[in-house]
């Protein structure tokens, strides 16, 4: 099952064109959830920030996850 979804996933992660602009907004929500943050006060709604980032941040890894590396 894996090695369908790396090589179908393979064709985006390796064209600039696409996988970039996925970069960027994943960057962007970061910044959005990291400045959410900063604002929270309940200990529920901390955690799901963090989580939200850590799941934000494995995206950042696909190409590395897909490819291999």
């Amino acid at each position: 099952m894996k090695l369908i979804v790396n090589n179908t996933l393979k064709p985006f992660v390796n064209n600039p064109e696409l996988y970039n602009p996925f970069l960027e907004e994943i960057v962007s929500r970061i910044n959005k959830v990291h400045k959410r943050l900063e604002q929270i006060s309940e200990v529920e709604e901390i955690y799901r920030a963090q989580g939200e980032i850590r799941t934000l941040r494995a995206m950042l890894r696909l190409r590395d996850d897909i490819n291999g590396s």
